[in-house]
Parts: structure tokens; sequence; C-alpha cells
């Protein structure tokens, strides 16, 4: 789905080619367009862009871009998840490897493409190194919820020397980092050097300098991180950044709705992951909230959609459209969830 190679249209979903970007956008505006407008671009049916109208085959309906996002994102997490295994591997292999010959067959530390730091200050001293170093871009992913206060000094002083150099800085964020009144106060001091955008999960912490050194976490607690100098592995995590940034919400814009009265945004990435199968826990944890929020946000849920039980929620979830990307149309072709069939027989677990 994300991606199409061929001669004439070597593209994914997440980039069209232009006859592909006319021919889509004006079936989202119409609702559909003739099967043959599209002929000349067979990249959006190969895409499953655009779908043939079961009331009439001489139509095609566009799918909905909700639904185009969220395939996106499923397939971006799954990049990154097997990159983050691959550089773990990596890195235990050249271990071993080096391990083999002594210290006398290492290389000095700062020729290494990978460099393990271990503790709080040798990051530090790392991230100020490569701040003083950097010339034009940083990117970074924040995982979490709202920032707190000391997070966001602890790094301000690097962000204001690299604006005060005209450095351009991009951030990426939840979205649950929007309530949070420490945020904004950063971007207002960071100005026009700093942009943010927000999505429902991001990856773990990245940063990136100049597109030529990223930091990443090398246990779960943060005391440890790599220093990544590889080009390869450099340009695959700056590849990861942008496909996300393109589909996140800039921070001063509003989150779009769910098109489904009386849920959130927030409600319909829970019922998301809890149609996944994932307990509270994790699902507070990847939307950056606390078990706390995530279980009153289920409560809401389950009142909502008029469900008295975990195992009648998991079946109203599914009646209402909420375990997963819209299933035809765009949600607002949905009826009303009061309307959802009543609970009877056994659910389907996912």
């Amino acid at each position: 789905m994300a991606r199409h190679t061929t001669d004439e249209h070597p593209h994914g979903a997440d980039r069209l080619c232009e006859a592909g970007d006319r021919v889509y956008s004006r079936a989202v505006r119409r609702g559909r367009v003739p099967r043959a407008d599209a002929e000349t671009v067979p990249c959006l049916v190969e895409l499953a862009l655009l779908h043939p109208d079961p009331d009439d085959m001489g139509w095609l309906v566009p799918t909905a871009p909700q639904e185009v996002m969220t395939r996106l994102l499923r397939s971006v997490h799954e990049e990154v998840s097997a990159s983050r295994a691959r550089v773990g591997a990596a890195v235990a292999a050249v271990e071993w490897y080096a391990g083999l010959g002594g210290d006398h067959a290492r290389p000095p530390a700062e020729s290494t493409a990978i460099r393990v730091l271990d503790g709080l200050p040798r990051i530090r001293a790392a991230m100020d190194e490569a701040t003083e170093a950097c010339a034009a871009e940083v990117l970074a992913v924040q995982p979490g919820g709202i920032r707190r206060e000391d997070e966001l000094r602890e790094g301000l002083h690097r962000a204001l020397e690299l604006r005060r150099r005209g450095v351009r800085m991009r951030d990426l964020y939840t979205h649950v980092a929007r309530h949070g009144q420490g945020l904004h106060t950063y971007m207002e001091l960071m100005g026009d050097a700093a942009e943010a955008r927000t999505l429902d999960e991001v990856v773990e912490r990245l940063i990136v300098f100049d597109r030529a050194v990223a930091f990443i976490p090398a246990n779960t607690d943060r005391t440890m991180a790599l220093e990544i100098r590889h080009p390869a592995l450099v340009e695959y995590l700056v590849t990861v950044f942008e496909r996300l940034w393109r589909l996140a919400v800039p921070l001063t814009s509003p989150l779009p709705s769910t098109g489904i009265e009386g849920i959130t945004h927030r409600e319909r990435s829970i019922a998301a992951l809890l149609a996944e199968g994932h307990q509270d826990a994790v699902i507070a944890e990847r939307l950056g909230i606390s078990v706390r929020t995530c279980r009153a946000h289920i409560a809401r849920l389950s009142e909502t959609l008029g469900a008295a039980s975990r195992t009648q929620l998991g079946v109203r979830i599914a009646q209402a459209g909420l375990d997963g990307p819209p299933r035809s149309g765009t949600e607002r072709d949905q009826p009303p969830v009061s309307s959802a069939v009543p609970v009877s027989g056994s659910p389907t677990g996912r």
C-alpha cells in the first residue's frame, strides 16, 4: 500500500505523481470519478486509493484520506520497529567482534560509526558537542505526554544557542503534549527558529544534527544512548522522521474531528489500541498519558457506546468502526454510534 514502483509511477501513496494527485483530489472532492479518468494513472487503483463503486462499476470511489493516513502510519511504524531491531543487532555484532581482538584491535572512539554513551553525563557531553558543531538543522522526536518543565529547561540552553546561530529546528510530539503550557512557552521562546507538530504516537526519542549524527536511547530508562554517525543509518532515521512529519498536525492547528459524535480524537486512538488487544498500561505509554487517564477515557468510551463490560466494549468498538481505519467512505458517512446493532453472541478477538 505505501510503496509502488513502476517505470511510469515510481512512488507510494505518501507522494503521488502529479497526474495521480489531480485525479485523487478530484475523487475526494466529488465523491467518485469515471473509470476512464483513472486509465492514465493506474497507480491509484494499485495503491488502493481508488476502488470500483459497487453501485456502478463504471465509476471509481476514493479511499478515505483518514484510512490512507492510518495505513501509512502503520507502515512507518513497522519500518521503524524493524530498523531499531537491526540497529540493536548491528551494535551487538560490532561489540562482539571488536572484543575478539582485545583492546589493541579497537578503533578510536571518535572514528566509530556507532558509539555507546553510558550514563547521563556522557550523553549530555556528546549532545553539547553536537550542538556546537551544528550549522543548519536539528530534527527531534519527543515521545511521552506533557513535557515536564525540568525536561524543557535541561535542553533550553542548547536550543537557544542553536537559535542564535540561525539553525532551524523541527520537533515531533504526541498530541497529549499540546495540553502542557511548558511546550507552548518553549515554542514562543524559539520563535521562527522552531516548528512543532504532533501525532497520536511517535517513535522512541530521536535527535538528528545536520543529518550527520543521530542520538537514540539504548535502554528503557534512557541512561544509555547510541551516537550514530553511519551515513546509511542516519539517512534512514531522517527518512522515518520526514514521513512522520508529513503525517503530523502542526501544533498551531486544531486536531481533526473523528467524525463520530461523542467520541474524541484520543478516545478513537484508545479504541483502536484496545481492539488490537493491548493492556491499559501499554496504551497509556504509547499515547503519552497516565494509566489513570487512560482508564477514565475507556470508561467514557464504554458509556458512549453503551457497553456494560470490557467484552461488550470490544464488540461495540468493532460495530462502530473504531477498531481500525474507516471501513468505507469517510467517517462522516458512518451511522451514529447509537444506531449500532445490539450486542449478541460471542465477540471476535483481534
